[in-house]
């Protein structure tokens, strides 16, 4: 009970500083390496949900003006899911994708924090899905979808250790992601692979993907 009480605190205080990211104008976490943003086209859903709240909370107001502690509990809860719909579409503006040198940081709003290594990479392709397999303790996806979409299928020769909002710990050996620009995101970890000396390829059906150079194979 602790641990979920403490994950929901760290998830809300995520959320407050990227507010305030966002409206600065600033992104997390970038630094030197290259941001790819996933939350295209999702503006107007957001704003779409963040009305219909609004349109809650003021008729929940009237409707409870009489009792006055139920109208307190609504109200805060009311005010308290706009805050989560408007802070979960910051988080996912301000706390991009990164790719760093031989690393990439895949991330999902202010819950999934991931450095996948590049050379772990065995595949990388640009892959539209919009059905994914479900969450579960055994399962070796990981799968980040942005209006039920992703876009960017890494395939890993090695797991990951993916840290769910709950602090369980799981493997992952396949990543699905979204990016607004997938095309770019795909060439540009190809081109970070090869840097490191190796050989990217695109399908499930690839050889793993090989470092090569002094002491290692071709």
């Amino acid at each position: 009970m602790r641990a979920a009480a403490t994950a929901l605190v760290r998830h809300e205080l995520r959320l407050l500083v990227s507010l305030w990211l966002w409206a600065a104008r600033r992104v997390h976490g970038v630094g030197d390496g290259r941001a790819f943003g996933y939350a295209r086209g999702q503006g107007a859903v957001t704003a779409g949900l963040a009305f219909v709240c609004g349109v809650e909370t003021v008729a929940m107001s009237l409707l409870l003006r009489t009792w006055p502690t139920v109208h307190t509990v609504v109200l805060v809860l009311d005010l308290y899911t706009v805050f989560v719909v408007i802070g979960l579409y910051a988080a996912w503006r301000v706390r991009p994708h990164v790719l760093h040198g031989d690393r990439l940081r895949v991330r999902h709003a202010g819950h999934v924090d991931l450095t996948v290594p590049l050379e772990r990479i065995a595949a990388v392709r640009h892959e539209s899905r919009t059905t994914h397999e479900p969450a579960g303790d055994s399962s070796r996806e990981l799968n980040l979808p942005v209006g039920s979409m992703t876009s960017v299928t890494l395939e890993l020769t090695e797991p990951v250790s993916h840290v769910g909002f709950f602090g369980r710990r799981r493997e992952v050996s396949v990543v699905r992601l979204h990016a607004d620009d997938p095309g770019v995101l795909v060439r540009e970890v190809r081109e970070g692979m090869r840097r490191l000396g190796g050989t990217p390829y695109a399908g499930s059906q690839a050889r793993p993907w090989r470092l090569t150079g002094p002491g290692r194979g071709a």
